[in-house]
């Protein structure tokens, strides 16, 4: 019999994790809570399966890759179902999010050979008897510690592109979406049966936690800031390497000369899209004085035709964590409280398991709806004299994941001085489905990358080869070096490297 709990908490009973719906608290599934010693299993067998998917090579990678992507597409309604189910994320938001994470499982698997394959690369002047090579080699198995807000694009950022490169790995999603992560291992043991090269655990942080100790070679994290530091800490008892994709407080600017209606369409989605749980959503907008009352009445009118609600067809679904809940709320009435003022929404838009969009403007800077990351359906929206400011106060958060610009002139030039990993020029959030490009932050943000060239390097080790392919002209590292051959060396390095341009 389906049991109600307390809406959207993971609950253990008897070794099992239970997922429950954020909005009706219907049960939606049951999965084994993993002990340290089968985590610790897990990464022994994924060793073991690493050497037969490492073996199959580049090729043969691709084609169980490519298989597994195309099985996802044939069935990406049914995932998106599910994942509206366990976590009440809107069926559009639920496609759009399946829909790129397939895009980028066939560019990691379509573009790990030329990235990643061996090489000959250039050799020096004074070497010119070897011929250098560079490839890069898997690690052998991958931790990858998964978050609820976005459970199979961000997961898979790190799965797919591991899995290209030639690792094994193993996975812990959040323990408020076992489900999805699930249903995403179950398919990929239809395309490769033949060893566990893709496992998952179960549980609570503490799960976590024992993954960061089992002897993987790497760990890939998504969550919190304060997460994030309790990771690399456990990682560090064993020089582990790890990936944190942390926090973010990203900000739109929008200049003067700006496309006032594509800027708020932007403003609106991707601030608000997934009920605002998106660590790349845009939270804080900075707008030109000149543009300032006629950009903010059009995001208060397009954010509040909105729909709020459980069902998979509202534009806003439930906050998924409940406990997500008491920091929007606390954000929102400490900037009432210190003179901000709600255009839309307001404390009143708090009402579990929904929050309703609210716009906030007037709010100091120093508040900590500016400087927290909220993780809700809000918008600070600030007036400054100019871009210069804009960007000045965009980067004055110790975070630096995302952010966009909205100028027809100056988009490029304004992109640049935003302290952060990515920025959308006229859109918002695009990076983010862009297969080509790295995804990752600075700061309080994090460090590593996932997606692109180097987010399949993130996931190997380099390997320099160096042969010798003729005799030594000039032999200088030997004890048979003589008089002779060390002048000549001095006068070749002078003339290369001891005249000025």
């Amino acid at each position: 019999m389906t049991a109600t709990r307390t809406p959207g908490v993971p609950a253990i009973d008897e070794g099992s994790l239970i997922s429950t719906s954020p909005a009706s608290g219907e049960e939606v599934g049951r999965f084994p809570v993993a002990s340290p010693d089968h985590v610790t299993e897990s990464v022994r067998r994924a060793r073991d399966a690493a050497g037969w998917w490492a073996g199959l090579g580049f090729a043969g990678r691709r084609k169980r890759l490519l298989t597994f992507r195309s099985l996802i597409a044939n069935r990406l309604e049914e995932l998106a179902e599910l994942m509206h189910r366990e976590g009440g994320k809107p069926t559009a938001d639920a496609l759009v999010e399946a829909i790129a994470a397939v895009d980028h499982i066939a560019w990691a698997a379509n573009h790990a050979r030329k990235v990643l394959g061996r090489r000959r690369v250039g050799s020096s002047i004074l070497l010119t008897e070897h011929s250098s090579y560079l490839e890069y080699l898997p690690f052998g198995v991958i931790g990858v510690i998964g978050p609820w807000n976005y459970p199979v694009l961000t997961p898979m950022g790190s799965i797919a592109y591991a899995l290209a490169a030639g690792n094994a790995v193993v996975f812990k999603p959040s323990e408020y979406t076992p489900a999805v992560g699930q249903w995403v291992v179950d398919r990929f043991a239809e395309v490769v049966p033949e060893h566990p090269v893709l496992q998952i655990v179960h549980g609570m942080g503490d799960v976590g936690g024992a993954l960061c100790r089992s002897g993987v070679d790497k760990i890939a994290f998504t969550g919190s800031t304060a997460t994030g530091k309790k990771v690399m800490a456990a990682a560090a008892e064993s020089l582990t390497p790890v990936l944190l994709e942390c926090g973010g407080k990203d900000a739109m600017i929008v200049a003067a000369d700006a496309d006032l209606d594509a800027a708020a369409e932007a403003c609106v989605w991707g601030g608000l899209t997934n009920a605002g749980q998106t660590c790349v959503g845009i939270e804080r907008v900075y707008v030109a004085d000149r543009v300032y009352d006629e950009f903010l009445g059009r995001v208060v009118a397009r954010a509040a035709k909105l729909t709020v609600g459980e069902e998979g067809t509202a534009d806003i679904g439930p906050i998924t964590m409940p406990s997500q809940i008491d920091i929007i709320r606390r954000h929102i009435e400490d900037a009432l409280t210190r003179g901000g003022r709600a255009v839309l929404g307001g404390a009143e838009a708090v009402r579990p398991p929904f929050v309703s969009p609210t716009i906030l403007v007037d709010v100091p800077e120093d508040a900590a709806a500016v400087q927290e990351e909220t993780f809700g359906p809000t918008l600070t929206i600030a007036r400054v004299a100019n871009a210069e400011e804009a960007v000045e106060r965009a980067n004055g958060t110790g975070y630096g994941l995302g952010g966009a610009i909205f100028s027809k002139s100056r988009g490029l030039e304004l992109a640049r001085g935003i302290r952060s990993g990515m920025t959308s020029v006229n859109s918002a959030l695009t990076f983010a489905g862009m297969p080509s490009l790295p995804f990752g932050g600075v700061g309080g943000s994090g460090f590593g990358r996932i997606h692109g060239e180097d987010g399949l390097r993130e996931f190997t080790r380099p390997k320099a080869i160096v042969k010798r392919r003729g005799p030594t002209l000039l032999p200088l590292t030997t004890f048979d070096r003589t008089q002779k051959s060390m002048l000549q060396a001095l006068k070749l390095v002078k003339f290369i490297h001891g005249r000025t341009k």
